[in-house]
């Protein structure tokens, strides 16, 4: 896959207005890795998987089962 997720240093910006809470659980390598990634980029965990998240809804493809309507 060519596309890459860019991430950059943050810069101020106004915050949303609209958000609401959500757990989720994941593996603790993939928690680091944000982590790590969080340090570096001066954005929070929590920006940078709603990015990722935004991303993968922006770039996905859903191709149904062939019996679903």
């Amino acid at each position: 896959m060519e596309d890459k997720f860019v991430v950059t240093p943050k810069k101020p910006i106004k915050k949303e207005s609209a958000s609401t809470t959500l757990t989720v659980r994941m593996d603790k390598g993939l928690k680091e890795a944000y982590d790590k990634l969080a340090a570096k980029s001066e954005r929070s965990r929590n920006e940078l998987m709603c990015m990722a998240l935004r991303y993968a809804l922006d770039n996905l493809e859903f191709i149904p089962d062939s019996g679903e309507k």
